[in-house]
């Protein structure tokens, strides 16, 4: 059974005094001034003089660098920053941004025979759940996102350390994570989280996530003072250059676990710096208090994310 109040209306901001609209236009002068800093400091880049000549011994030891020490080069097994739900440990630049939308449309694909789903166009005119994220690397290994989903009107402030990166020495990759979210535009129900991401790339090609996650109160919306513990599993498998298939299920091992365990799939393409993504699966909510709480039982949700990088 499920304890979420859902709401598609319009994006509201933290106070009355904040409109959609102004809302709207701060996030537009966000990623046009970033685009705008990233086009110039390119510029600045290509008209600079080469350096001087280095003796053989540096240039060897700079050319043995591996490129996988650049944030922001390409990494081919792990293109975004999520799976689907779960994140990922792919690093962001400092002063690098990207922006996410994720989107689930309400019409369950389970309710109903095929004419049924045809005649409300397989759930896309059932309205949908939105939701927006903007994160920043506001040092190198360190970003800071904002997210903000209509159910429950809920806003999640969270950071990814980024500790360890998978290299000949090291078999995987590690991120802390650190967040709390709040409903109502982050007037009530707090419920902060603590959790770690661990992966592990094969070549270009395939990328395996564990994502332990605690979160607290997590039956606040029935006045119970209750956590969630859960571990969300996941993985992405590169099938052409561009294309991808993403799966994931986050059981719950402690804790309040109403519902049955969140689970989703998808097929996604990659071009240049975007990435969509197309979704299936139980759960409408994309926050961690929302995973933790479970998906719908004998429900399947279609949607999709869709990303932009600025670096």
């Amino acid at each position: 059974m499920r304890f979420w109040r859902f709401s598609a209306g319009p994006l509201l901001a933290l106070s009355g005094a904040v409109t959609p609209r102004t809302l709207t236009r701060f996030v537009s002068i966000v990623v046009l001034g970033t685009a705008f800093l990233d086009v110039q400091t390119a510029r600045a880049q290509s008209a600079s003089p080469p350096s001087p000549p280095t003796s053989s011994a540096s240039s060897a030891s700079q050319s043995a660098a591996p490129a996988a020490d650049d944030d922001g080069s390409l990494q081919l097994a792990e293109p975004d920053y999520r799976v689907v739900t779960i994140p990922t440990t792919l690093r962001l630049p400092r002063h690098g941004s990207n922006f996410q939308l994720t989107h689930r449309f309400n019409g369950n694909l389970r309710n109903g025979d095929f004419g049924f789903q045809a005649s409300n166009l397989f759930g896309l005119d059932q309205g949908a759940v939105v939701g927006f994220e903007y994160r920043f690397g506001i040092m190198r290994h360190v970003e800071a996102a904002v997210y903000r989903t209509a159910i429950d009107k809920t806003f999640q402030f969270y950071g990814k350390y980024d500790a360890v990166h998978q290299a000949a020495s090291t078999p995987v990759s590690v991120s802390g994570l650190v967040s709390i979210e709040g409903e109502n535009n982050f007037q009530d129900v707090y419920s902060p989280a603590l959790g770690a991401v661990v992966s592990r790339t094969v070549g270009d090609w395939l990328a395996l996530y564990v994502a332990p996650v605690w979160v607290h109160n997590t039956a606040g919306i029935l006045n119970i003072d209750r956590d969630t513990a859960y571990v969300g599993v996941g993985g992405r498998l590169r099938l052409r250059p561009t294309v991808y298939v993403v799966a994931e299920t986050s059981p719950r091992v402690a804790g309040y676990d109403p519902g049955e365990p969140s689970f989703a799939f998808g097929i996604e393409k990659r071009a240049g710096g975007h990435m969509f993504q197309l979704n299936f699966g139980n759960n409408q909510g994309t926050t961690f208090g929302q995973t933790a709480r479970g998906g719908n039982p004998h429900a399947l949700y279609m949607g999709f994310n869709l990303a932009r990088k600025f670096f």
